[in-house]
């Protein structure tokens, strides 16, 4: 089986398909907002990533969320259950987490099917 890397840099390719799976890993775009905001920004940036490749979030199998602060799970949950695919919702776990970029409050990865 082929594995396809898209946008492959030198450190990291943008996301990784294999075996019919996509391995993907989004942050939020938008640094000065809360993590209410983050966290629907950063869920926008996975179906946009799941578009292109031909899924979509129906068929996120697994979910990874970081955080920063345990103040923000609350907010990071409200986002996530607007944007969850009703009757589809993945195996999930969230991590309280120092994260490398000091603005992020949210980070999230999944693994989803094509």
């Amino acid at each position: 089986m082929t594995i396809q890397r898209l946008d492959p840099e030198h450190r990291m390719s943008e996301a990784v398909i294999y075996n019919q799976t996509i391995y993907y890993t989004s942050v939020p775009e938008n640094l000065d907002a809360d993590a209410f905001a983050q966290t629907e920004n950063a869920l926008a940036v996975i179906d946009r990533i799941l578009a292109r490749v031909g899924s979509d979030k129906s068929k996120v199998l697994d979910a990874t969320i970081f955080i920063t602060d345990h103040a923000n799970f609350a907010a990071m949950n409200q986002a996530w259950d607007a944007w969850v695919s009703p009757g589809n919702a993945p195996v999930r776990c969230t991590v309280l987490a120092g994260l490398m970029n000091p603005d992020y409050k949210v980070e999230i990865k999944i693994i989803a099917a094509l």
